[in-house]
């Protein structure tokens, strides 16, 4: 019999899903799913199709949650085009609108409440805000004070705390690096622009060459979306994550020129010459071609390329890839914090990058090599 029960909002995003397979394999935990789109998986887990902007929905939904003992809220939503929409004040509105939707109801019932993991990111230091990037002391640290700007981050963690005034819940934050993962159809996610795009070139007999751009080379960080499933884990039972808030990264630090050959292998091809391309300009062309691929090699993806990979998750890989780098000191994460604090897994992020286009491959969402 499950002693807990989770609700996941966001359970078809990137980290949701993660999340959902992850405690839905743990014993003593019932998953709840909510998001607009059922996830992809075969995990255990009860799923409901709810819209976060929906506030009578919400209410008839989450008012009938009194069983709720633990939260993680991984539920975002972004604008097309993506960056714009970090400075929006609207999409921030929306977003906090989203939260507050689900745990005003939420929390007049759920008298058994012990635990919120809220999902946010680097962006939370301000890197995205060109009044205050420049301020940012690197390495990025927790116990940094808020750089002031307008944060949607900043109005949803206000007002979770607002609401533990009374209460005896826990909450704790993640400001996870760039996440990579499987859940197609996503924002953010990376790994299934650069399959598509390899899986478009070997079709057409090329090497893997590099769309990334950028004459400097810049250190990057990952993180595998299955190490952040693993973190909620962790800080729904440690006192040691109460009321905390965390970085998460793979635990080490890689260049696009040094990975790039374990992904070329990963996919059964040859890395290739630097040529500069924009995924979000170029692949959308290749539709046909996608297509063509799918119905070829009968793959269980999307033939709607645009669709498979999310248009934003496209413009996002060219930001990762250097399309907007700019040279000098990379902004990277301490998680020292977390690691004191009692969570130690870590990842190498060759053997991240390999582990989840093998398993695309395995559940024929590209070609096999």
């Amino acid at each position: 019999m499950p002693q807990n029960k989770i609700l996941i909002a966001g359970a078809s995003g990137l980290v949701g899903q993660a999340a959902v397979e992850h405690f839905a394999s743990l014993p003593a935990w019932e998953v709840v799913g909510v998001s607009r789109r059922k996830p992809v998986t075969d995990a255990n887990a009860t799923f409901l199709s709810i819209d976060l902007t929906d506030r009578e929905a919400c209410q008839r939904a989450f008012g009938q949650m009194g069983d709720v003992t633990h939260v993680v809220y991984a539920a975002l939503q972004e604008d097309p085009g993506l960056m714009p929409g970090w400075l929006d004040p609207t999409l921030m509105e929306r977003n906090l609108a989203m939260l507050r939707n689900l745990f005003d109801p939420l929390l007049e019932v759920a008298a058994g409440l012990q635990h919120v993991s809220l999902m946010h990111g680097t962006k939370a230091y301000g890197l995205h805000h060109p009044a205050v990037a420049s301020r940012v002391k690197v390495p990025l640290r927790e116990r940094e004070p808020r750089l002031d700007h307008p944060n949607f981050y900043f109005l949803q963690e206000d007002y979770l705390r607002g609401r533990q005034a009374a209460a005896t819940w826990a909450m704790t934050v993640f400001r996870p690096t760039v996440i990579y993962g499987g859940a197609a159809g996503n924002n953010m996610n990376p790994i299934l622009p650069i399959a598509v795009y390899a899986a478009l070139l070997k079709d057409a007999g090329e090497p893997l060459h590099f769309p990334g751009t950028g004459s400097t080379p810049n250190l990057h960080e990952a993180v595998d979306a299955e190490l952040v499933a693993r973190a909620l884990a962790w800080a729904a039972t440690s006192d040691a994550a109460r009321n905390e808030t965390f970085n998460l990264t793979n635990g080490d630090v890689f260049l696009w020129s040094g990975v790039w050959p374990a992904i070329a292998g990963a996919l059964g091809m040859e890395a290739g010459e630097s040529r500069p391309t924009s995924l979000a300009e170029e692949l959308p062309k290749r539709q046909a071609q996608w297509a063509a691929l799918v119905e070829k090699h009968r793959l269980a993806a999307n033939p709607d390329l645009v669709t498979f990979v999310g248009q934003n998750s496209l413009i996002y890989t060219d930001m990762v890839l250097g399309r907007w780098t700019r040279p000098g000191i990379p902004y990277l994460n301490s998680t020292i914090k977390a690691r004191q604090a009692g969570f130690h897994y870590c990842i190498d992020t060759e053997d991240m990058f390999v582990k989840w286009l093998r398993r695309l491959q395995q559940e024929r969402l590209i070609p096999l090599a």
